[in-house]
């Protein structure tokens, strides 16, 4: 078995700007495995925010055994982008090996589409108004926050898209003050769920506060382990592969965070179809599904995978699993 690392770059259809930055296009790792023959692809997307880099992700990977399987990479890799990456390859392997699809093998009934949120990037209000306007026949948008003067934002965002379910990301950028002062804007702007108002440090901040709307943990989740920390903080939480090192503890921290009484929101960085496909299996029936990260680009894999007004869909088999 061969464990081969390539870096591949996507254009962003436009710039993306979050709390903590814009950016012009996607860098991500792509993993391929070859056993007997045959290979499975996976990708991450290293992530500054936890320490990553493509060359220490790349690092990382190169590390491995060789022959490693599933089992031994959770505890051969902490999770993060590296194990993500080859846990998925890991599965699309088994797979295309088997001729049979990843959700066979992972016991799950079979996929359907999930409507996925459209994110608008992080602007000036009349900006933002315009991204809305242009998008408010999608039935969910993203709007990212996080400065200290989102409240004209979201008001023009609103103005924008006068129909249409939003949802608010702040990215780590508010504080408490600021939180509890947007709160009962967020009710009265039909907001329907807010991801990490607060630094990842700050989350005790949170106990006591009203929560008019649902409180989704993004930074603050990353796999099982962090599950009882964010109880009575925390409505929802988001499961991201790049954080939680794979599809296998996807799977297993969404069974744990509902068990525990969170909802599920299912997320990504922007990546290609070949990073959301294996998020679409840990999507189905999720409280939001936000996996737009194909539509943000200017160019994808092929094939990629479909969105139409019913969604985002299953892969296909020659894209992954």
């Amino acid at each position: 078995m061969t464990i081969t690392v390539t870096r591949d770059v996507f254009r962003l259809a436009q710039a993306f700007t979050i709390s903590r930055g814009s950016r012009t296009e996607a860098r991500v790792l792509t993993v391929s495995i070859t056993r007997d023959g045959v290979t499975g692809r996976g990708e991450c997307v290293p992530y500054a925010r936890y320490g990553e880099t493509l060359d220490s992700v790349a690092a990382q990977i190169e590390g491995l055994d060789a022959g490693i399987d599933r089992a031994a990479l959770q505890q051969a890799l902490p999770a993060g982008a590296a194990r993500n990456a080859v846990d998925c390859a890991l599965w699309d392997l088994e797979a295309k090996a088997a001729g049979r699809r990843v959700w066979e093998l992972a016991g799950l009934p079979a996929p359907g589409p999930e409507i996925t949120a459209y994110t608008l990037s992080l602007d000036e209000p009349d900006a933002m108004e315009a991204q809305a306007r242009k998008h408010g026949d999608r039935p969910l948008l993203k709007v990212k926050l996080g400065t200290p003067d989102d409240m004209p934002r979201l008001e023009a965002v609103r103005r924008g898209a006068p129909a249409t379910k939003i949802i608010v990301d702040a990215n780590e950028g508010w504080s408490a003050e600021i939180y509890s002062e947007l709160a009962p804007h967020l009710a009265r702007l039909g907001v329907a769920l807010v991801e990490q108002p607060l630094p990842a440090g700050d989350d005790d901040a949170l106990i006591g506060l009203d929560r008019p709307v649902p409180l989704c943990a993004d930074e603050s989740c990353h796999d099982r382990a962090s599950l009882p920390e964010l109880e009575g903080k925390y409505d929802v939480v988001n499961i991201k592969l790049d954080k939680t090192g794979g599809l296998t503890e996807a799977l297993a921290l969404r069974e744990d965070a509902l068990a525990r009484g969170f909802d599920v929101m299912v997320g990504c960085m922007v990546g290609s179809s070949l990073a959301m496909a294996p998020a679409v299996l840990v999507a189905q029936g999720a409280m939001v599904t936000d996996l737009d990260g194909p539509l943000l680009l200017a160019e994808d894999r092929d094939p990629a995978l479909l969105f139409d007004e019913n969604g985002v869909y299953p892969p296909e088999a020659a894209l992954w699993g």
